[in-house]
């Protein structure tokens, strides 16, 4: 059976991982209802042996993390060469926030602190026009609300990506770098409840820089057609040919 590899790059606060669970578990309860099709497996970066070799039907899903992309430490470093293999053989890929990053600095760009500092909270995000013609972000409308918490950003897309969508913060909310190879800032997996809890965590954070934690609190709302790219992904992972 094909598979889907979610690479688990970082754990989530104690309190999320309790109530909601890990970024591996949040794609789990997202990814299982519509992947019947596939074997749903889980790489630890960090902590695992060499990555996995991956056949022609297997697909990667590379999960967020409160780590930093320029903080280059050795486990996320030695994503990289894999990663650029799994490019250049057409494996299937979707990156999410930390995952963003990390592709778009393994494929040529940049990732590093954003100048404006952290984008939290339930914002809205808009298509490109390459995104309203993309077999994945194409299925959604042309501006929709995403679940976002990062410090970090793609300061510089490599040059070989395509800009599917951007915000007011980030020009790069995500990338297509190949046929079946994406990769965006916001969350999909993220629930309303898990959102909060991130803000709950940020609250003091935020207020100290003049946000203010209570409208992005009473702001968080559900991000239906942000989450149903995972759906989407499942099923172009499943049709080849539908992404040529």
């Amino acid at each position: 059976m094909p598979r889907l590899v979610i690479v688990k790059t970082g754990d989530s606060f104690a309190d999320v991982v309790r109530d909601h669970g890990d970024f591996e578990a949040l794609f789990r309860a997202q990814l299982a209802p519509v992947c019947e099709g596939l074997d749903l497996e889980v790489f630890d970066a960090r902590h695992d042996d060499a990555p996995p070799a991956l056949g022609a039907d297997d697909g990667l899903v590379i999960t967020g993390s409160h780590a930093m992309v320029s903080d280059a430490e050795p486990w996320s470093e030695a994503l990289k060469p894999w990663l650029r293999q799994a490019l250049a053989d057409d494996i299937a890929m979707f990156g999410v926030c930390y995952g963003h990053q990390l592709m778009a600095a393994a494929f040529g760009g940049e990732s590093g602190y954003h100048p404006a500092g952290r984008e939290t909270g339930t914002h809205r995000v808009r298509l490109t026009e390459s995104g309203r013609r993309d077999p994945l972000l194409g299925a959604l409308p042309e501006a929709f609300s995403a679940q976002l918490t990062h410090a970090q950003s793609v300061l510089a897309a490599p040059s070989s990506a395509e800009v599917l969508a951007e915000n007011n913060h980030d020009p790069y909310q995500a990338l297509r770098y190949g046929p079946r190879q994406w990769s965006v800032q916001f969350h999909p997996e993220f629930t309303p409840a898990v959102m909060r809890a991130y803000l709950h965590h940020q609250y003091q954070g935020l207020a100290d820089q003049g946000r203010d934690p209570e409208a992005l609190l009473a702001a968080v709302a559900p991000t239906p057609e942000a989450t149903g790219l995972l759906r989407h992904f499942c099923e172009l992972l499943q049709r080849v040919d539908d992404t040529a």
